[in-house]
């Protein structure tokens, strides 16, 4: 069986409990009209009751009507349009008397009913409400009597309004049903909205966004929601179409410049010192291209998340030292002046293949950017929450307006200004990534021709 579409099953949902709550509503009515019509006569009843045993007398422990003449010219002769039945009964059950609009039949005594209990009987075909009163002198009972009415016509306006409940139950649903069909098409229109939008939306068509409705209800936050999304997927495929072009640009001209330099070199015979000089510029744009392997590997892996943390304790002191000998000919080339201030052995818990990555990255950075003679300072220091590791060059620096964008992947500020300086702008990015992967708080302070600080939070959670 198909299912129903959304909005035929708002529309059922909404009937369902509608249906619900008109049955309450209607049983309701009816009860309260039952009740009411059954008060009424019972009120009548116990009127007639009242009425009639003031109309009688007792002799030698007899029952006798006071004035039978008059009794019988009341309104029992008459036929009314709620006749009142009254009839009387000795001790024994026999009767005495009985209104004369009975004629030939008799109110059935039963003596299995409660006095003064009122129910319902029938008297030929017809359903009366009857009630049986004992008749007492000197606490001796000497009969009975027995009051009915006719509940014929009040049976047919309970009989009527029933059959017209049940008719219009089914009726009012019906309609309430496409009312609420038509209502709820209307409530959802933004999400065909969305369907229509979402259906032309391709990975090369992400600029199409979904109009927010008027309503600030669930579906605006839905649409809202689903806008920031497609905002979202939309940079991260800009950025992957970026870093593939990047990564393309950047692996290509290496490789276009070892096989130029190859493809000169064996148009003629040369010498050896040439064979070993450009023999050696392949090797150095080898090992170029190797480390940019190494970084798009790394950033792709972290990227991706597949790489499983190996925490245990790390002693920074040993690793800032290690990092220093692997760039110490680095540093004797350009004859720069560098410093540490660790004033005591400190130990964390972290993944240390990881956290070398980060701490050879930035000392390689502060190195490459820092002038001849330049300084590097290293400072290592306790705080109140954790420990914080300083990294300060006095090197180029970076523009005030390029700070936000220094862990952008392939981003390098005015490399056109220092040709000098081989890079590829993918340090700080993995840089970046492995600290909030090591929750490793790192920030940049840096001004034009004076230098850039780096600093790595290492910070207690708790």
């Amino acid at each position: 069986m198909q299912q129903f579409s959304f909005k035929n099953r708002i529309a059922f949902n909404y009937i369902t409990i509608t249906a619900l709550l008109i049955f309450v509503v209607f049983f309701t009515i009816f009860s309260i009209v039952k009740q009411s019509v059954y008060s009424h006569i019972d009120n009548d009843i116990n009127v007639e009751i009242k009425n009639h045993l003031d109309e009688i007398k007792i002799k030698n422990d007899v029952l006798s009507l006071i004035d039978a003449e008059e009794w019988n010219e009341r309104e029992h002769n008459t036929v009314d349009v709620n006749p009142v039945f009254v009839q009387f009964l000795d001790v024994n059950g026999k009767i005495i008397e009985k209104s004369p609009n009975l004629k030939l039949e008799t109110l059935v005594f039963y003596k299995e009913r409660e006095n003064y209990e009122l129910f319902d009987t029938k008297l030929l075909d017809n359903i009366i409400r009857q009630i049986q009163v004992p008749i007492h002198i000197n606490n001796k009972k000497i009969g009975y009597l027995m009051v009915a009415m006719s509940l014929t016509d009040s049976t047919m306006v309970l009989d009527n309004l029933f059959k017209i409940l049940i008719v219009a139950f089914p009726l009012i649903l019906i309609l309430l049903f496409f009312i609420a069909r038509f209502f709820a098409g209307k409530s959802i229109k933004p999400i065909n909205t969305i369907i229509e939008t979402s259906n032309i939306i391709t990975k090369d068509n992400l600029k199409t966004r979904i109009p927010l409705p008027g309503n600030r209800d669930e579906l605006y936050v839905l649409s809202k929601t689903i806008n920031s999304l497609l905002d979202r997927i939309e940079n991260a495929v800009e950025r992957e179409k970026q870093f593939t072009s990047y990564a393309s640009h950047e692996l290509r001209t290496p490789l276009t410049i070892i096989k130029g330099t190859l493809e000169v070199l064996i148009r003629k015979p040369r010498d050896n010192n040439e064979y070993k000089d450009k023999i050696n510029f392949c090797i150095t744009e080898v090992d170029r291209l190797n480390k940019l392997v190494d970084q798009l590997l790394l950033l792709a892996r972290f990227e991706n998340q597949k790489q499983s943390l190996q925490i245990g304790k790390v002693y920074l002191n040993a690793l800032i030292l290690d990092t220093i000998s692997q760039y110490s000919s680095n540093i004797k080339s350009k004859n720069i002046h560098l410093s540490t201030e660790i004033n005591k052995d400190f130990c964390i818990d972290s993944d240390r293949y990881l956290l070398s990555v980060i701490f050879n990255n930035l000392l390689s950075n502060a190195i490459k950017y820092s002038n001849e003679n330049g300084e590097i300072k290293i400072i290592v220091s306790e705080v109140s929450n954790g420990i914080e590791c300083y990294i300060i060059d006095s090197g180029i620096g970076i523009p005030s307006d390029d700070l936000q964008k220094v862990f952008d992947q392939f981003f390098r500020s005015h490399s056109e200004l220092h040709p000098e300086i081989n890079g590829i702008g993918l340090g700080l990015s993995i840089v970046k990534k492995l600290s909030l992967l090591l929750d490793i708080t790192i920030s940049v302070d840096s001004k034009l021709s004076e230098g850039t600080t780096l600093k790595l939070g290492f910070y207690n959670n708790n």
